[in-house]
């Protein structure tokens, strides 16, 4: 992966699940890593392990994406070196709740809203401005298939996947005419903590999502993530649907039961 050598990969939400994973990936092609999460000293864990196992050059900060006004401060402040930044992976994101609109938490609705748009909205709009200028770069939004099929449920945290397809769209036409790539990796079931989030910690409800099948892992994500990353500079990969043999749908999964 000589490609990524010393080029600046910036990953939001690396703190966890498939953004450790793409932090993983990319550290063993050589890449330079701009990480950021809300839990630093997960973080600080992380890019401790990357430094030392794959002696790349890491820089780890605190940032809550949903807050422009900290997402503007702290990437305008960033040390020079860290600045030109190649390869931007939008994973900051989460699910709040499952109910039915006519039952929604409002704070739900609005955690998933700030966090998956807005959120990659900011990041987007304040790394976008130097890839442009230098006609180069790379924008890789992490999806889901819930971008493209609705479920029971679900709508809002669905609403937001569908945004983000529609920005990623959105995205490559406005940025015609430049060589800046945008990918979204849109993955089915993935075995994360994502959904112990979904339930406020309830685990037991949230390992029932994945009994009797072969989800997804983060490293599955990540390694389509990469691929993404890695091909050639006239070749842009657009989108990838990733799922589960065992997942067919968002809501048909064929499950083994247990005996």
């Amino acid at each position: 992966m000589t490609m990524l050598k010393d080029k600046i990969i910036f990953i939001t939400g690396a703190s966890s699940g498939i953004g450790t994973a793409c932090a993983n990936h990319f550290a063993k092609a050589g890449a330079k890593l701009l990480l950021c999460a809300r839990r630093i000293d997960d973080l600080n864990k992380l890019a401790g392990q990357l430094q030392s196992e794959y002696g790349v050059e890491v820089f780890a900060f605190k940032l809550d994406v949903r807050e422009q006004a900290e997402v503007n401060k702290i990437l305008n402040t960033l040390p020079d070196k860290w600045q030109k930044i190649d390869v931007l992976v939008n994973n900051a994101g989460l699910a709040a709740g499952l109910d039915t609109v006519q039952e929604g938490n409002v704070k739900d609705w609005d955690d998933m809203i700030d966090t998956n748009v807005k959120g990659l909205l900011y990041v987007t709009r304040e790394v976008l401005p130097q890839m442009v200028e230098k006609n180069s770069g790379h924008i890789i939004n992490i999806g889901s298939i819930a971008g493209h099929e609705v479920y029971p449920k679900g709508a809002v945290y669905c609403a937001t996947k569908y945004a983000v397809n529609a920005l990623s769209n959105g995205l490559r036409l406005d940025l015609s005419g430049t060589k800046v790539r945008v990918s979204t990796v849109d993955p089915g079931a993935v075995e994360t903590n994502f959904s112990a989030v979904r339930f406020k910690g309830d685990i037991k409800r949230a390992a029932a999502i994945y009994e009797g099948m072969d989800a997804l892992t983060p490293n599955d994500v990540a390694d389509a993530v990469l691929y993404c990353a890695t091909r050639p500079p006239h070749v842009n990969i657009s989108e990838i649907i990733i799922m589960p043999t065992d997942q067919a749908s968002t809501t048909l999964v064929s499950r083994t039961l247990k005996k």
